[in-house]
């Protein structure tokens, strides 16, 4: 060992063995970083991982041990043999991918120690391959032990360093491995100068120039930290590159790609955080939850693209109202979710006006205005719930309570009332499974001519009789399928079996399906009535489909524009609850009404209500002077018959003439006749004009 120190202090420029060590090292922990991760990837990455390494390996080995050359001072003049001098570059490269590769490879437990083997072999075959084109004007003798020590120094250590590399079998294995590659690589080189020895022959010093060999040193060092330095740059940019990406992947996890607010995954571990922070300090957390109101009409009536834009700008808003201790979510779709930090009840009031100011503002798109709002529920933690599962059970239940009450867009939790908005909730989920379950079934009413006491056709109606509580009304189950996006479902199956089943009857009276207005807002409703008639073979004079006022005012000109797609068809479209809400003689000035259906509420009070009667008595009026039939709905007795026959009305429905029944029901009394009947020969029967319509429907739909 002092033989060597003294080689290395006596025969060495200290210098550039500094400057050696300096190129080792940083090559060692380049090669150690740049192996690890070809060692982590797989097919052409690792292939190309693998290059690098043994190309900084190669490079850093070689350079360490020819700049150790240069500082060496043999006492002769020195040259260099330049083929054999590349040749010791090539096995330094060649021989460091083979044994890297060997000690990815997982073939054994031992593979990264006999890689590194390898490595170290390849260093002392380098090593030695170099000292041959070492040139020096002397007789070279070797010391045999030193040399046999260099090789097994050289070997020994390459197998640790890799061992340790590859295992990580303690903290800070890193840094131990390196160094061991350092001594790898250092041992073997001075170990083997040491059993270097020339006896010198008298020529001339000029042979070599010392000051030139140094400089030369100096030039290949900085050559081998600009090789080793791209290695290196080459897995720093792949890190960063995969850090980026990484942090890409987690905010895409983690929040909206819409919006760009936080999802359901970070705002349930937002929650939970809030949760474990209040229980911890004796805290509340508020839960707020917020459903847009109306934004499913702005996607029917305005395009998706519209709703979206809309979505974005109610998001920038809340985002930009928080303070700190709040947070809000997108949950998907038109759910939102925020966490309010309860300090006091003062702060949790001004956090909820400033979402329901957000949330109200008028939204200017292009040419016209949107005018958003929202339902709001609010849970507080511990007080409504011990739990997250509860706590965000009970926001909904508070927010669905806000939902139906259109006097109020906050509502707090509270037991008593909100079990009534569970239990709703409940009868929407078994309304969904019926729907599917096929559970529902259609009735048919009669409407007779007041004349002639002749049948004119028959309204469907949809009827849902629950398993464990019997006879739902439709003014129950209606509403909720609306709420619940079931309605489209609902409808298509209702205008389907209506028209299938009117199809078969004989006589072939009329059949009279509502239209909710979520239906009527439909883009593809003139093209679903034409699918209908087509599929059933329901002649489109014998379809009448009725509509409420309310469902026009929304945008009355795509009304009057699906109406006459309709109408094209052939089908009959009437006016139904007229007398109500908006009625107005523009409405059938404007509209192509086939029918008037006078509502319910004036037959109650018919007998009673002069106001009522005189009503009566101006709408059928109206109807005669518009040339428009006029159906009276609700008649329950015979003096609201007689009075309607006295006042000319055409048409009349209601308990008293036949109750709702199912169509077996109907047959069974000798009311209609089952036929069956090919479904195109209806359409096959069409005249000219009315297959014109067709095709114009089927074009514009």
């Amino acid at each position: 060992m002092m033989t060597v120190l003294g080689c290395i202090t006596n025969n060495h420029n200290l210098w550039l063995v500094i400057v050696a060590a300096l190129v080792c090292a940083t090559g060692s922990w380049a090669i150690l970083r740049l192996f690890d991760r070809a060692a982590s990837t797989a097919g052409l990455q690792r292939v190309g991982w693998h290059f690098l390494t043994a190309v900084a390996a190669g490079s850093s080995i070689w350079c360490t041990h020819f700049i150790a050359m240069l500082a060496y001072d043999p006492g002769v003049p020195v040259g260099f043999d330049p083929v054999l001098t590349v040749v010791s570059l090539l096995i330094a490269m060649l021989g460091a991918l083979l044994g890297f590769l060997v000690a990815a490879s997982g073939l054994t437990r031992l593979a990264p120690a006999v890689g590194g083997g390898i490595v170290g072999l390849a260093i002392v075959t380098m090593h030695y391959t170099g000292m041959m084109a070492y040139r020096v004007q002397g007789i070279v003798s070797w010391n045999m032990a030193y040399l046999s020590a260099s090789i097994i120094l050289s070997v020994a250590f390459s197998a640790v360093a890799l061992h340790i590399a590859m295992r990580q079998i303690f903290r800070g294995h890193k840094y131990v491995a390196t160094g061991v590659l350092v001594i790898a690589i250092v041992s073997l080189h001075f170990t083997g100068i040491t059993a270097f020895r020339v006896s010198p022959m008298l020529i001339d010093g000029s042979f070599s120039n010392p000051a030139a060999l140094q400089a030369l040193a100096l030039a290949i060092a900085g050559v081998a930290l600009v090789i080793v330095g791209t290695g290196l740059s080459s897995y720093l940019i792949d890190d960063d590159v995969r850090a980026d990406s990484y942090e890409r992947l987690r905010h895409m996890a983690l929040n909206d790609s819409l919006t760009g607010l936080p999802n359901r995954a970070s705002f349930n571990e937002r929650l939970d955080q809030e949760i474990a922070l209040a229980r911890g300090a004796g805290g509340k957390v508020a839960l707020i939850g917020i459903d847009l109101d109306r934004f499913k009409e702005i996607n029917d009536l305005r395009g998706h693209s519209v709703g979206d834009e809309v979505l974005r700008i109610l998001s920038r808003r809340m985002i930009n109202l928080l303070r700190e201790g709040e947070f809000v979510a997108r949950l998907g779709g038109d759910e939102f979710a925020a966490v309010h930090r309860l300090r006091n009840q003062a702060d949790l009031l001004d956090f909820l006006s400033r979402l329901e100011a957000a949330l109200t503002k008028p939204i200017r798109l292009d040419d016209y205005e949107v005018i958003p709002g929202a339902s709001i529920g609010v849970a507080i933690y511990p007080d409504n719930a011990d739990s997250t599962e509860v706590l965000i059970s009970n926001a909904d239940l508070a927010m669905y309570r806000a939902k139906a009450d259109i006097t109020r867009e906050v509502c707090f939790y509270e037991r008593s009332m909100d079990e009534t908005v569970r239990a709703r909730r409940n009868l929407a989920s078994e309304l969904r499974e019926a729907i599917e379950n096929n559970q529902l079934d259609v009735h048919y009413q009669v409407q007779t001519s007041i004349s002639t006491g002749e049948i004119r056709g028959y309204e469907a109606l949809l009827r849902w009789e629950h398993p464990q509580h019997g006879f739902i009304p439709p003014s129950e189950f209606i509403p909720l399928a609306e709420e619940n996006g079931l309605i489209l479902q609902m409808g298509e199956w209702v205008l389907r079996t209506a028209c299938a089943k009117a199809a078969t009857w004989e006589p072939q009276y009329k059949v009279a399906v509502n239209l909710s207005p979520v239906q009527f807002v439909h883009t593809d409703l003139s093209k679903l009535v034409l699918e209908v008639l087509i599929e059933t073979g329901l002649s489109p004079d014998r379809l009448e489909l009725e509509l409420t006022e309310s469902t026009i005012f929304t945008d009355k000109e795509r009304a009057l524009h699906m109406l006459r797609q309709i109408k094209a068809l052939g089908v009959s479209i009437a006016l139904d609850d007229f007398g109500t809400g908006y009625s107005s003689l523009d409405t059938l000035r404007a509209f192509p009404f086939d029918k008037i259906k006078l509502d319910r509420s004036f037959m109650s009070e018919i007998e009673s209500s002069p106001q009522a009667k005189a009503i009566i008595r101006a709408v059928l009026a109206l109807g005669k002077s518009l040339e428009i039939p006029v159906l009276a709905e609700g008649i329950e007795t015979q003096d609201q018959l007689t009075l309607l026959t006295t006042e000319g009305c055409d048409e009349a429905q209601g308990f008293f003439l036949g109750r709702p029944a199912p169509l077996h029901r109907i047959v069974t009394s000798g009311q209609i006749t089952l036929t069956t009947r090919e479904p195109l020969k209806m359409i096959a029967k069409m005249d000219n004009r009315e297959r014109l319509a067709l095709d114009l429907v089927a074009g514009s739909a």
